[in-house]
């Protein structure tokens, strides 16, 4: 089974729904006991940063999600707070990752970020198996993390952004999945091949 963290600050609707239609066992939780029974975990995010650490820290899932050890998904703000910091408030986060997430260039077209955008492999991800280099996906951002040891796969707004990421257990994709048709489904299975 497969956790949905539940902190308030995730799409969680859109992605239960996903997982049903990849036919995905899950459970959607805010309770570190419920969720360490769980044999991966998704953190989705929508909202900005400060809220999202301020949630995670009042269900006291900090520390928990900073020492899982099994196969763990962070969806767009999700994976944000994976990181060290992010200047979204000025707030530390996870600190799972090393960086900075930074508001998208002002070089930008548009800010936020929001529509389908390729993501170019730098290299082989297990969640990307059975999905084209360059495939689209839907975006909805308006900061982002920087391209770095972490990253493996890149997109474009301004300039470069990490698209998707990876460190031990830990993955990341700024992407939504649950909204980015059949490559995000896949996705989605590949994770729950993970787990």
């Amino acid at each position: 089974m497969i956790g949905v963290v539940d902190y308030e600050a995730g799409n969680i609707s859109s992605i239960v729904n996903a997982l049903k239609a990849v036919g995905v066992k899950y459970c959607t939780s805010s309770s570190a006991e419920e969720l360490s029974d769980c044999r991966g975990i998704i953190l989705p995010g929508v909202g900005a940063a400060p809220g999202a650490m301020e949630s995670l820290r009042r269900h006291a899932l900090v520390g928990f999600l900073k020492s899982y050890d099994r196969p763990f998904l962070g969806i767009c703000l999700g994976m944000q707070v994976l990181y060290e910091y992010s200047e979204e408030g000025d707030i530390p986060c996870l600190g799972i990752i090393p960086g900075k997430v930074m508001k998208l260039s002002h070089t930008a077209e548009k800010i936020p970020h929001m529509g389908w955008n390729a993501v170019e492999l730098r290299q082989a991800h297990p969640l990307m198996k059975g999905i084209p280099d360059g495939a689209y996906f839907y975006f909805a951002h308006s900061f982002s993390a920087p391209v770095g040891s972490s990253t493996t796969g890149i997109s474009r707004c301004g300039g470069e952004f990490s698209a998707i990421v990876s460190r031990g257990n830990y993955s990341g994709v700024q992407f939504h999945p649950e909204k980015s048709g059949r490559d995000g489904l896949q996705v989605l299975r590949n994770f729950s091949s993970l787990c």
